[in-house]
C-alpha cells in the first residue's frame, strides 16, 4: 500500500489545517495520521493510491480557509504499519 510522509509550513497551526485533514483524508479514502509539530509545521502519513494521494497533496497547498501553505513536502515511506482509518494525533 503506497504511504507517504508530508510535511507542510507555513500559516498552518490554529487555523484548523489538522480537522480539515481528517475530514479530507477521510472522505477520499485515505487512511494515516496527522499532527501539529512544535516548529509549527503540521505533519502527517498518508496511505492509500497513488492517484488519491496525488490528488489529495494538490488540496494540501491550499488547505482550509484561512491557511498560507508556502510548502508541502513528502517522503515516501518503504515500509509501513497498514492504518485503518485517518485520525490526529498530539502535537510532537
Amino acid at each position: 500500500m503506497p504511504t507517504v510522509h508530508v510535511r507542510i509550513t507555513g500559516r498552518v497551526q490554529g487555523v484548523g489545517y489538522r480537522a480539515w485533514t481528517v475530514e479530507h483524508a477521510s472522505r477520499a479514502g485515505l487512511t494515516g495520521w496527522v499532527r501539529n509539530r512544535s516548529d509549527g509545521s503540521v505533519e502527517a502519513v498518508l496511505q492509500g493510491s497513488e492517484t488519491t494521494i496525488e490528488a489529495f497533496l494538490a488540496r494540501c497547498q491550499e488547505g482550509p480557509r484561512f491557511a498560507k501553505v508556502y510548502s508541502v513536502t513528502t517522503e515516501s515511506i518503504e515500509k509501513s504499519e497498514i492504518f485503518s482509518d485517518f485520525t490526529h494525533k498530539t502535537t510532537l
